[in-house]
């Protein structure tokens, strides 16, 4: 792909797991991105954010779209999915579903390196966890994907890592790792992986009640 090419495709996160809203653009050249605090008005304010976030680009600048596909709370990460598959597919670009954890992982091993093992609260007293390792041609490659455990499972995982690993506790500011969301699609993106919107799905972990 030539610079000239890479330049005029800009990229589009979006990071809805939480009560705050995430946003990133780049063309990988250049990279903004903003959180803001919407709480219930995420639903109601979303488009609006996003037609004033992306100026003075346009849609038709946009070569993908990335979004957070959890885990997370559930109607946030539902608000978010549906925003980036028609996005996807009003524009017919590429949906990028991205792990929050992984994102995490990103956000962390560029600090650190090495193998790392992200777990957030889940509902009824269990763990979403996952385990990654840092690589330098495309960010992070995953050893354990996302999954629910019991904290006594999960337990078990890490202690098959015989200590060869950073835990990190994803709880707050996670709509800061927006950025990372779109890196983990951009590395997909650029390697010419081109997922169809109907091809992103959410991963929600638990059933948001009991059943």
């Amino acid at each position: 792909m030539s610079k000239e090419n890479i330049e005029n495709s800009y990229g589009l996160a979006l990071h809805t797991t939480t009560p705050e809203l995430g946003l990133a653009i780049s063309n990988f050249i250049d990279t903004r991105s903003a959180v803001w605090n919407l709480e219930r008005e995420l639903s109601s304010h979303l488009h609006q954010y996003l037609m004033e976030f992306i100026k003075p680009q346009t849609w038709k600048d946009m070569a993908f779209i990335a979004v957070a596909k959890g885990p997370g709370g559930f109607t946030g990460t539902r608000i978010g999915m549906v925003a980036a598959r028609t996005l996807g597919q009003q524009l017919n670009i590429p949906v990028y579903a991205v792990s929050t954890l992984a994102a995490v992982a990103l956000e962390r091993g560029k600090q650190e390196g090495g193998i790392i093992a992200v777990q957030m609260p889940a509902q009824r007293g269990q763990v979403f966890g996952a385990v990654y390792k840092s690589a330098s041609d495309q960010g992070i490659t995953t050893l354990l994907p996302d999954a629910v455990f019991t904290p006594n499972a999960w337990q078990s995982k890490l202690a098959s890592l015989e200590n060869n690993y950073e835990l990190v506790e994803a709880k707050s500011g996670l709509a800061a790792t927006v950025t990372s969301i779109l890196q983990l699609a951009y590395f997909d993106w650029f390697s010419c992986r081109r997922p169809t919107w109907s091809e992103a799905l959410p991963f929600y972990g638990q059933h948001p009640v009991d059943i």
